[in-house]
């Protein structure tokens, strides 16, 4: 197999601080930074999904950003397949990759050898399918997957047609749920990575989600939303993302505005909580705590000696 290529990946809830460092380490390191959130994705939503501005990228060159329409749907496989495609593109250019982002089962999709097709395809199952949306609409078949494997339904959004019928399709053809077929995978990592992982005090992650959500707010978040409501993509796959669901609602005149930014920030709030859950139990992170303002510099230090020692990487600076 040769050996394995070399990758930084830089996971943390929403609001900690991982562009900041993510744009130092790949000054020093002659890195490329490849978005590792779901969001970021979709054009024309970038206040809410906090991705970072042009002028800000300090002329590193920036992947995944703003790929696709809002109302196109993207799986969790085909981000697998966009991302090991630009980690093989960087290598190859001599660059070091650098996955940036907090979406914990992309990215760990990505890193470890997982396989999403491996389990047997059925034409006659998905013709069945596809037959029964075309007569019965979206709703027939997202019913199904809720009695038959309530774990995948809860992760897909019922107009994410392709994912629906792909999971009754693993239903039918194994029968195993998608999550159980998954367990009995015993995954090992694709490349050499240092994964980092940052986190903070829990009080001070949560003061800064809601600085930022007032942040957002002034830079125009309730007209980007309106956009995208103008254009009728309420029920789009990206629209349920938080910071634009809430909006929506607004819109829609079920609640007042001061309501869905509060709903904002506690969402929020809970996703963090969510993420920090989720990389903690599901992937091996090497933690920096980020509380202490003044620290900053020193931990950056001790991150960049980490990703140089555990990647056996010179410094450009």
């Amino acid at each position: 197999m040769g050996e394995k290529k070399k990758l930084i990946v830089l996971i943390g809830p929403t609001a900690v601080g991982k562009t900041e460092l993510s744009l130092q380490l790949a000054k020093e390191f002659n890195g490329e930074i490849i978005s590792g959130d779901s969001m970021q994705i979709y054009k024309g939503m970038d206040i809410g999904t906090a991705k970072i501005k042009y002028e800000d990228r300090k002329g590193i060159p920036h992947h995944l950003i703003d790929i696709i329409e809002p109302n196109e749907s993207f799986s969790v496989a085909d981000f697998q397949e966009a991302v090991r495609e630009q980690i093989n593109d960087i290598s190859k250019r001599n660059a070091l990759p650098m996955i940036v982002g907090g979406t914990g089962l992309y990215i760990q999709s990505v890193i470890y050898d997982y396989h999403f097709s491996d389990a047997a395809g059925d034409e006659a199952i998905r013709n069945y399918y596809e037959k029964k949306v075309k007569e019965e609409g979206n709703l027939s078949i997202y019913q199904i997957l809720q009695e038959k494997d309530p774990e995948s339904a809860k992760k897909i959004h019922p107009n994410n047609v392709r994912r629906v019928i792909r999971a009754l399709e693993v239903i039918e053809s194994t029968g195993k749920t998608a999550s159980e077929y998954q367990q009995q995978q015993k995954p090992d990592l694709l490349y050499d990575v240092a994964l980092i992982g940052l986190t903070m005090d829990r009080e001070k992650l949560y003061e800064r989600i809601n600085l930022r959500v007032d942040l957002m707010m002034e830079e125009g978040l309730l007209e980007e939303v309106k956009g995208l409501y103008d254009l009728h993509f309420n029920n789009a796959q990206s629209t349920q993302a938080i910071g634009y669901k809430e909006l929506f609602e607004y819109f829609d005149g079920k609640v007042t505005l001061d309501e869905a930014i509060q709903q904002l920030k506690q969402n929020s709030r809970r996703y963090a909580k969510r993420q920090l859950t989720w990389f903690r139990n599901k992937m091996d992170v090497s933690w920096f705590d980020m509380t202490n303002e003044s620290d900053r510099p020193k931990k950056i230090v001790e991150i960049s000696n980490f990703v140089a020692g555990k990647l056996k990487l010179k410094s450009n600076t």
